[in-house]
């Protein structure tokens, strides 16, 4: 009974509510980018935006870590992606100005790509050298005074829960502008919105932010080396599903 009570309130109260914020928010984030700091009405609305959509979908958070970053410091986040609902999790949460790196297809959502490109968000596009190159540039115009960037290095949403192989883009970048690294763990998020469901299930979602993995002074990171530790960082923050 109370699965049909929520499927009702999920598409017919929620769903309506968290559309119109949708909208307000990105009209707000294009608007206040425009005629004012960008570092402001490019975080804060999203921030906002992303607790309601939790609040309102009857998810719970917590987060363990904050202490092991500093707001006055440039940061690559990695973060394992287990749902939809990641993007509320980290934006709502994680407490650190930040621009997402996302797929250049995100852009064309109605509203939303539209805020994305306002808010100075970096959009990959790996049609060929050239692209890539332009890319890397706005992220190092971009990552600097405390602003950071948050990437997920599996490229996608994982099918079953599990950890899946890593990607070097996002480590790349990070040898390229000698930036430390922070392995974020998101757990619970596949269980509450799993990428082959179309009902939220009410739940917690838990995100861990590890220590900061920092470049060597003299050779800077290796990337394997770097990409295995930031691996079993985030590894270690997850329940046996």
């Amino acid at each position: 009974m109370l699965r049909v009570l929520f499927f009702f309130y999920q598409w017919f109260i929620a769903f309506p509510i968290l559309l119109v914020l949708t909208i307000i928010t990105a009209l707000v984030t294009i608007i206040g980018c425009f005629i004012g700091n960008s570092k402001v009405w490019g975080y804060y609305p999203g921030r906002i935006w992303s607790q309601l959509f939790c609040w309102i979908s009857f998810v719970r958070v917590e987060v363990k870590g904050r202490e092991n970053i500093d707001k006055k410091t440039s940061y690559v986040f990695v973060a394992n992606h287990q749902g939809a609902y990641d993007i509320f999790l980290i934006y709502g949460f994680l407490g650190h100005n930040f621009k997402w790196m996302m797929k250049k297809s995100l852009g064309r959502i109605p509203f939303v790509g539209k805020a994305c490109a306002a808010a100075g968000h970096i959009f990959v596009d790996r049609s060929g050298p050239k692209s890539i190159r332009e890319t890397l540039n706005m992220a190092e115009q971009t990552l600097k005074h405390g602003m950071s960037l948050v990437v997920f290095p599996e490229g996608s949403r994982t099918w079953d829960g599990k950890l899946q192989r890593f990607k070097k883009g996002a480590y790349q970048l990070a040898i390229d502008l000698n930036l430390p690294v922070v392995p974020l763990t998101i757990d619970g998020s596949f269980a509450v919105f799993p990428r082959s469901s179309y009902l939220v299930r009410p739940g917690k979602m838990i995100l861990t932010i590890h220590k900061p993995i920092f470049p060597d002074p003299v050779i800077g990171h290796d990337i394997d080396a770097l990409m295995k530790e930031s691996y079993q960082a985030i590894e270690s923050g997850l329940s046996e599903l």
